[in-house]
């Protein structure tokens, strides 16, 4: 296979090879934790790509125990590289069968073959595809849903393991590296109950953006022990993480060390030095629990301490107060949004076309309004409700808009939902617009909390509330001040842990909802919607010592005394 056909299958496939020193990580903190009590055991890949994952198990194990090895994969070439490989290293008779694991796996019919002993797996190790089952085309995404009972966009490392779980004997161990992403969202929460209920989880492992492997995603390793009993309580387990930190760190030593991998066996929380980057790693407990909603938060002693601190002083949570709502989503971008309306042979009535605020626009404390562009918006509110133009009314906008009929009108899901051809698919409500609102962008470096009441349209690659009563308003400045300070800034990185690469930060409404709000009544609360005001002002002049007094006030108003 030439170089440019192999990263084509990769990208399409989902595959990733695991590096060996990655691989050789996993496999021993996968033997950390298994005792083979001097009988043969059974290790398991389920999507073996070149072997990496099975030539290191293999050879860290030696001649500690006897073993067989079984893998699984769907490209021949694949199978050829793990069979040479395993050769190789001596492991020749391992069974490397080209099959589609997810079509084996739901009866564990066929793992062990050709003789083998074994009906179960001892240990499963693993990096299965990082891709949603949709790209697999309708038929087959269909096919693993209906044979895992699952429903909507899944990841295809959500069946890989049910399957692996189906494969592995109970008071097995598996290893797996994945996305990081069911950690702490709202859509992985179906795993992390599945992961729950079917294992002791021993230790979880976020490599954040350490860029371990090539990847588009943030990798997370998982080492759980498959329960004996459904009805067993996971205890509390170890975890690690690992970010770049990209803000200086008072009065906190930095450790040069030579890889990630040396960060990676440290005991300790700390900051460490790696060819010229900065990365800060943290150890503690696991939090976890059983309810769906709630993500695993990843905290020690002492982050938990100041976290109990801020809950404490806690008056309520954003959520309890306010709709966190996204912005507009047309599904059909280059019909409804423009820069150039003026370059438009038809230019629709000016009525539909409304200011829209977009991440580029917004600042930490205002929007920049002079260089919004504009959306063909086609609803409008009556008594309350919204409602959508009619283009007979319109005929510019009319005739703008039949030239994307077919387009537009390929959106089946708005058809099916009875909804006009020309609507879009999440306009929020038109009587909002006009409210007092914050309006956020979804991913920032920092903080940029914007108070906007111009009445502009928001579009979906933010997230946004508003007031409707003048009470609400002043509740919106506080709320504005707290997201906008840098004690929010790190209870959302302790408490959510969602970054992407290069420190961005994901600023989705199931965390914005649980961002906690001191007492409004108390002095630094009133004396942060004070400052509020004056920064919405737009005084440069005393932004430095504004900024400085917010935070205080923050601290102060949660009974942070560091």
């Amino acid at each position: 296979m030439n170089n440019k056909v192999e990263e084509v299958t990769i990208k399409n496939s989902g595959a990733t090879f695991t590096p060996i020193r990655l691989a050789d990580f996993l496999s021993d903190k996968i033997l950390a934790c298994y005792n083979s009590n001097n009988q043969p055991s059974a290790i398991l890949d389920p999507a073996c790509g070149d072997g990496a994952l099975l030539s290191s198990i293999a050879t860290k194990i030696g001649n500690q125990f006897d073993f067989e090895l079984k893998g699984f994969d769907t490209n021949i070439d694949y199978i050829l590289k793990t069979k040479n490989n395993l050769s190789d290293l001596g492991f020749s008779e391992a069974q490397i069968q080209q099959k589609d694991f997810l079509e084996v796996a739901p009866n564990s019919i066929g793992l062990f073959s050709n003789g083998s002993s074994h009906e179960f797996a001892d240990i499963v190790i693993a990096n299965p595809p990082y891709v949603r089952t949709q790209t697999l085309g309708a038929q087959k995404s269909q096919q693993i849903a209906k044979d895992y009972n699952l429903s909507g966009k899944i990841d295809l490392y959500y069946p890989f393991l049910m399957g692996m779980t189906n494969a592995l004997k109970k008071g097995g161990i598996l290893g797996v590296i994945t996305s990081n992403r069911y950690l702490t969202t709202k859509s992985g929460a179906e795993i992390r109950k599945f992961l729950l209920d079917n294992y002791d989880i021993l230790e979880v492992i976020d490599l954040g953006d350490t860029k371990l492997f090539n990847a588009a995603v943030l990798p997370a390793i998982f080492i759980g022990r498959k329960k004996t009993s459904r009805k067993q309580l996971s205890p509390s387990c170890l975890f690690a993480k690992i970010y770049e930190e990209f803000q200086s760190i008072p009065n906190q030593k930095n450790t040069k060390v030579n890889s990630v991998y040396d960060v990676l066996e440290k005991t300790e929380s700390g900051l460490f030095s790696v060819d010229g980057k900065t990365f800060n790693y943290s150890v503690g407990l696991l939090k976890h629990s059983h309810i769906k909603t709630d993500v695993w938060q990843m905290t020690n002693d002492i982050e938990n301490e100041w976290i109990d601190t801020i809950k404490s002083n806690t008056s309520f949570y954003i959520g309890e107060k306010f709709k966190v709502r996204v912005g507009i989503k047309s599904c059909a971008d280059n019909v409804f949004l423009n820069d150039k309306w003026e370059c438009e042979s038809v230019i629709p009535e000016e009525k539909l076309l409304r200011p829209l605020i977009s991440q580029e626009n917004i600042q930490k404390w205002t929007c920049t309004l002079s260089k919004l562009s504009k959306v063909l918006y086609p609803h409008y509110a009556k008594n309350g409700k919204r409602e959508v133009y009619n283009l007979d009314d319109y005929p510019n906008t009319k005739q703008y808009l039949n030239k994307y009929r077919e387009q537009l009108e390929s959106r089946n899901y708005l058809i099916q939902a009875g909804r006009k051809w020309y609507e879009m698919w999440v306009p929020q409500n038109p009587a909002l617009w006009d409210l007092p609102k914050i309006v956020f962008p979804d991913i920032s470096l920092e903080a940029r909390f914007s108070y906007d009441d111009s009445g502009a349209v928001v579009n979906g690659n933010c997230y946004w509330l508003a007031a409707q009563t003048k009470e609400e308003n002043e509740l919106l400045l506080l709320i504005q001040g707290i997201c906008n300070s840098d004690l929010m800034t790190q209870y959302h990185d302790l408490c959510f842990n969602n970054k992407l690469y290069s420190g961005r930060r994901r600023y989705l409404s199931q965390y914005i909802e649980k961002y906690p709000i001191p007492n409004p009544n108390n002095q630094s609360a009133k004396r942060i919607v004070e400052i509020v005001k004056l920064l919405n002002s737009d005084c440069n002049s005393k932004l430095e010592s504004l900024t400085n007094e917010l935070n205080n006030c923050v601290k102060i108003a949660f009974g942070i005394t560091d």
